[in-house]
Parts: structure tokens; C-alpha cells; sequence
């Protein structure tokens, strides 16, 4: 059956074979290539080929969405071998539209100017791209009864850093946190994150007037609070994705964002306070008066394989220190002529040096059990 060739605006249902209705897909116009991938799309094209973005993907096919219409699309022939068929949401594709078929034909994937991904798999593992030109990630996490855990944003914030993209941090549930956690929560990803890295406190389902309190201990410790800073972390034109375990409210925000109950949400157990997975595909959602975030499964493990420039990154004056020791393989633990201990002293009263000593730590013992065939 043919397609019918409709362009889809900001609120129309969008119909793809194969899939539920899509009422949040971006307008074409709101996703922006870079001038890199213009000119690789112009070089490829031939008076058929258009060019696509990749909005969703999940088992099937991945949909793809041109100036013209949304589809599913499959794969050319020559980009079923090897990683070549392996695309992201984001990712900007050539695509080939047969008369009268209700499927398109993806025949080239255009450069990445950025490419979040994570190492899967144990030593014979591969590294699997999140998302593709995404401009900022914004790592999520949730306070409830419990101080936030430093460790697993600044793991995040590693792995966006390295694959091209900005970093934000949105703690969410602040209702479930007194005053007095709200603030050492943010005191404590500021001096680890540093102060230039964006902080929102937001407690999604509050209503006007609700978390007074949270909100005042949020602001006078130097963070931004609500739904509309979050917003502000995505300008129009941009993309974004959200990074977080199940259960941290990662689809409430986003219901939030959008003004209505969009994506399902549910609870955590219980007994541990892990959440269950309520998004099973990733997929671009409009975000009204704002950019583009894709809504992605929570990820329970986030492997620290090949992200070292992101560390440096991330924790720039460390870094430079560390090339000051006498020791190239230096540990900063006990070595003598440590330019790193010199300068920021003990890492148990340092939760900056600490969380940084961790992640080094870590990615020197992955590297060592890596398969030699491995290329980072």
C-alpha cells in the first residue's frame, strides 16, 4: 500500500505502517544537519534520494522522516554487511523512496558530528550508539530519601563528553527529599561537576506552590528549579537525550515537558527501589516552545571502555596534573612525585578527586581485559 504523501506538523498524527500513531514527532524543519552532512547528502544524491533523519527505532524497522512524509525504512543491499546497517535515532540517512512500496530504502548514513554510545557487552563486547547528534545529554537522577550518587552522573557526564555533546544534570523527585538534602545534593555535584555545569532540581508532578522549601534550598545553592529549566536545556533546533536507570521519572518529566500524559509511566519495586523498564524504543519526541529529546530505556550499566579524552574532559585540571607525575603510569594513590596528590591532596577529602580516581581506576582494569582484536 502506498504512502499517503502528507508533511506531518507539530501536532498531526503521524501514521507509519507498522506502528502506532506518532503525535510527537519534530517537524523536519526543526532538525537541523550540520553543513558537513549537507554537503556529504549532496554528493550522494541523484534526483532520488532524499534526505531522512531517523526518528524512532526499536525491533523493526527503523522510521525515518523526510521533508515529504514518515516511513519505515529498510536497508540497501550493500548496508546489510558488516556495521554499516547499524543506525541510531538522530542519525542522518540518504533514503530512496520505491513507487509503491510502504517501505523507503536507506542506501547511506551521513556523518555523525557527535555519537553517544556505551561499551555492551563483557570482553568481547561492542560499543553501541544511543543516540547520533545529540547536542546535550541530560543526566537524570532522583533524590527521594537518599543523597545523589556522584559516581553514576559523573560516569555520564564521561561518556557524553567524550562523544561530542554537552552535559546538564535534572534531579528529579525533589518532593520525596527535605530542604536540607536538596542542598548538599547540588553543593556536592558542584564541586564534583564544577560550577559551569547546568543543575536542575524538579519535582514533576508538584503542582504551583508546592516545594517551597526544595525550591528555596535548590536556587540559594546555585541550582535551577522546574520543569520550564529543564526546557531551557534544550533550545529549539537542538537535540537532547536523557540519560538514567528505570524508575528515576525520566517519562514523567517528559509528560511534564509535553503538558499532557503522553508516555506510560510506572513504579519502582519496593524491595530495592530499582524501576521497571516502561520505554522499550528509542524516539525523538517535540518538546513544545523548546528543541528535541529522545526518549531512551534506563540504562542499568554504563561501562567506562575507551571514554579516557572524556575523563580529561570532564575533569580538566586534574588531568593536566597527572601529566606533571613522575610516574607515567601513576595511580595517584601512593606513588612518590604524584603532581595530582601535590595539588588536590587526599581524595577522601576531595569528592572531585575521589570521583575522578574511580573512573581512572576502572577504565585501567577494563582495558586490561579487553580482546586484543578490540579497537577503542
Amino acid at each position: 500500500m502506498a504512502r499517503r504523501k502528507k508533511r506531518p506538523t507539530r501536532k498531526q498524527q503521524v501514521n507509519v505502517t507498522g506502528l502506532p500513531p506518532l503525535t510527537e514527532l519534530p517537524r523536519f524543519e526543526d532538525l537541523r544537519p550540520s553543513d558537513e552532512q549537507l554537503s556529504a547528502f549532496e554528493r550522494e544524491a541523484d534526483g532520488e534520494l532524499e534526505l531522512g533523519c531517523v526518528v524512532r527505532l526499536d525491533r523493526g524497522f527503523p522510521a525515518v522522516l523526510t521533508e515529504r512524509e514518515a516511513f519505515r525504512a529498510e536497508f540497501a543491499a550493500r548496508l546489510t554487511k558488516g556495521d554499516f546497517s547499524r543506525v541510531a535515532v538522530g542519525d542522518w540517512v540518504c533514503v530512496r523512496s520505491p513507487q509503491g512500496h510502504d517501505m523507503g530504502v536507506i542506501e547511506k548514513i551521513l556523518p555523525r558530528k557527535s555519537d553517544i554510545a556505551r561499551w555492551k557487552g563483557g570482553n568481547r563486547g561492542e560499543r553501541q550508539t544511543l543516540a547520533a547528534n545529540v547536542d546535550v545529554v541530560i543526566v537524570v537522577q532522583a533524590l527521594e530519601e537518599w543523597r545523589v550518587s556522584s559516581g553514576r552522573i559523573t560516569r555520564s557526564a564521561v561518556v557524553a563528553r567524550d562523544c561530542g555533546a554537552r552535559v546538564a544534570v535534572v534531579l528529579t523527585k525533589a518532593g520525596a527529599a527535605d530542604a536540607g538534602l536538596v542542598a548538599k545534593s547540588v553543593e556536592l555535584l558542584h564541586d564534583v561537576m564544577g560550577s559551569e555545569c547546568p543543575i536542575v532540581v524538579v519535582d514533576s508532578l508538584a503542582q504551583e506552590g508546592e516545594c517551597a522549601e526544595q525550591r528555596a534550598a535548590a536556587e540559594a545553592a546555585g541550582a535551577s528549579w522546574g520543569v520550564e529549566s529543564v526546557r531551557a536545556l534544550v533550545p529549539a533546533h537542538e537535540i537532547a537525550i536523557m540519560l538514567g536507570p528505570s524508575g528515576v521519572g525520566k517519562s514523567t518529566l517528559l509528560n511534564a515537558l509535553l503538558g499532557r500524559e503522553v508516555l506510560e509511566t510506572s513504579s519502582v519495586r519496593e524491595s530495592d527501589g530499582v524501576g521497571r523498564h516502561t520505554t522499550v524504543t528509542r524516539r525523538m519526541i517535540d518538546v513544545p516552545n523548546a528543541g528535541t529529546i529522545v526518549d531512551a530505556p534506563g540504562l542499568r550499566t554504563l561501562q567506562m571502555v575507551g571514554h579516557e579524552r572524556g575523563l580529561a574532559m570532564v575533569f580538566p585540571d586534574i588531568a593536566d596534573a597527572a601529566r606533571a607525575c613522575r610516574f607515567r603510569d601513576c595511580t595517584h594513590t601512593h606513588e612518590p612525585g604524584c603532581e595530582v596528590r601535590a595539588q588536590f591532596g587526599d581524595p577522601e577529602d576531595s569528592p572531585r578527586l575521589s570521583a575522578y580516581l574511580a573512573l581512572a581506576n576502572e577504565m585501567r582494569a577494563s582495558a586490561k581485559t579487553l580482546d586484543p582484536d578490540i579497537v577503542l
